[in-house]
């Protein structure tokens, strides 16, 4: 999918050590395409001052150590950097299997009543189709999976469970997300993978990235 030229990232500065490069105020998968294209350009520019490169959504975070580089000079650098037109989404695909359902996922009957789908419905629409790695962030190993189906928008819980195990599978805003540590959460919980996209004593310590796809498959 080629990015839309009218993309104009906005630049944020946060204190005197980072800037937030935005590119929408809201996510869709252009601008998601945006930030992922213009971080990884980043990263293959090797500026000196750079502390840390941290893409999200429709942004990307770049910490910097202003004793190296000024905020001048990176706003400078930053507008030189050139992102190659196309589509993102790599062509490797990484199957995930998950167990629906039961104590696993607690919230699977909540979340297809709401489609209006009964369960075998719901997961067979939920691994429809492969779907980018929009965002690897929040939490150590966290993924942001997207974008599902128009149809398949649900809400958050009004509640927020205290703890989820790693491998929950969580579901809403037409994502999935795939928790690789315990967290709290108020997304609902429609199953669970063993999966885990973390490891600490790798580099880097997440298997998967942004740009990514993956395609979900029931366990068996």
């Amino acid at each position: 999918m080629p990015l839309r030229p009218q993309i104009v990232p906005t630049l944020m500065p946060l204190g005197d050590r980072a800037i937030l490069v935005r590119f929408a105020d809201r996510l869709d998968l252009d601008a998601n395409a945006a930030a992922i294209t213009f971080a990884r350009a980043l990263e293959s520019t090797r500026l000196p001052g750079i502390v840390e490169i941290a893409p999200n959504l429709v942004s990307v975070l770049i910490r910097y150590d202003p004793e190296r580089i000024g905020y001048r000079a990176l706003v400078g650098e930053i507008g030189l950097i050139e992102r190659p037109d196309g589509d993102v989404t790599s062509s490797r695909i990484q199957t995930i299997a998950i167990s629906y359902g039961g104590q696993d996922g607690p919230d699977i009957e909540v979340v297809a009543a709401q489609l209006g789908l009964d369960v075998p419905a719901f997961i067979a629409a939920h691994g429809a189709e492969p779907l980018r790695v929009l965002s690897v962030g929040f939490a150590p190993g966290f993924v942001y999976c997207g974008l599902h189906d128009e149809v398949m928008l649900v809400s958050r819980r009004e509640t927020v469970r205290q703890t989820v195990p790693p491998g929950s599978v969580l579901f809403a805003a037409r994502q999935t997300a795939i928790a690789a540590t315990s967290i709290p959460t108020g997304w609902p919980v429609i199953g669970r993978t063993r999966f885990v996209n973390f490891d600490p004593a790798s580099n880097p310590p997440a298997r998967i990235r942004a740009g990514d796809r993956v395609a979900f498959e029931q366990a068996p």
